[in-house]
């Protein structure tokens, strides 16, 4: 077992955001978490990484009790995340954003560097631009991209498709089925269930800090409970059709001829290039 997570408790203060969570990855898998806003997912997920302390309980990671070990300790054993919000170093170039990804390391980070650049083209033709004025779907090719320049073993992906058109999720849902299938095992947190379950090898719901669920991706994603709460009537709809309705609800920006953000439109507070 790659990751174990066993019976974790977690607080911010007084009050209890996990309680008593346990969730196992298998190196190789695709694993996604999917709950309400609140229900503890990205918390779960910072709790792995290091950046936030456990009140009882452990994690185990390859093999190692990684419970009382430092964040950046943490990366160097192989875990590796992309934040909800993106989190890139607005001032800072394309390239600089993504060498930030391998600063721990020792020795050249070329290769990954090549790899990150064809997985992600558009990376590769604005490397000199500043990360704030990319757009959002780029921003968040960034912060992928950033992880795995440090090479982890598990990736931490939380919320990597927040606030992008339908089209440009298509994109990043099957870039991280990529990054899979070359070898990375990855920990999906997502508010688009549907899309989540698709891609997933199995999947957790949470509620209130506790796993509630635990079954195949495909068998939640035609559980009639999983389906009322968290699917919704948009489960049906194919990406073809999520993309009529945004059409209808507000026509999409065209990149521009002198390299301004593409359809997905700059992130709130970014300017165009």
């Amino acid at each position: 077992m790659l990751l174990e997570v066993e019976d974790i408790h977690v607080h911010y203060g007084k009050i209890a955001a996990i309680k008593g969570l346990s969730i196992e990855v298998e190196q190789g898998e695709i694993v996604t978490l999917i709950g309400a806003n609140g229900a503890g997912k990205t918390t779960t997920l910072k709790t792995i990484s290091g950046l936030r302390p456990l009140t009882r309980g452990r994690i185990v990671f390859d093999g190692a009790d990684i419970s009382k070990m430092p964040g950046h300790r943490r990366v160097l054993a192989g875990i590796g995340q992309s934040p909800e919000g993106r989190g890139v170093f607005p001032g800072m170039t394309v390239a600089d954003n993504l060498h930030m990804g391998s600063y721990a390391r020792k020795g050249s980070a070329e290769k990954e560097l090549a790899e990150v650049y064809e997985l992600f083209p558009r990376l590769a033709e604005r490397k000199n631009q500043m990360g704030g004025t990319m757009s959002g779907g780029e921003q968040q090719m960034l912060a992928i991209g950033r992880a795995l320049m440090a090479k982890p073993k598990v990736l931490l992906l939380d919320e990597p498709s927040m606030g992008l058109a339908p089209k440009l999720v298509q994109q990043i849902f099957s870039i991280i089925v990529e990054i899979n299938r070359r070898g990375t095992t990855v920990l999906l947190v997502e508010q688009n269930a549907a899309q989540a379950l698709s891609i997933a090898h199995r999947a957790y719901v949470l509620e209130t800090g506790r796993i509630v669920k635990s079954a195949p991706a495909a068998e939640l994603l035609d559980d009639p409970q999983v389906r009322a709460a968290y699917l919704g009537s948009g489960a049906d709809m194919t990406v073809e059709d999520q993309v009529a309705a945004e059409k209808a609800a507000a026509a999409p920006d065209v990149t521009r001829a002198d390299g301004g953000p593409p359809p997905d439109g700059p992130a709130e507070g970014d300017s165009p290039s």
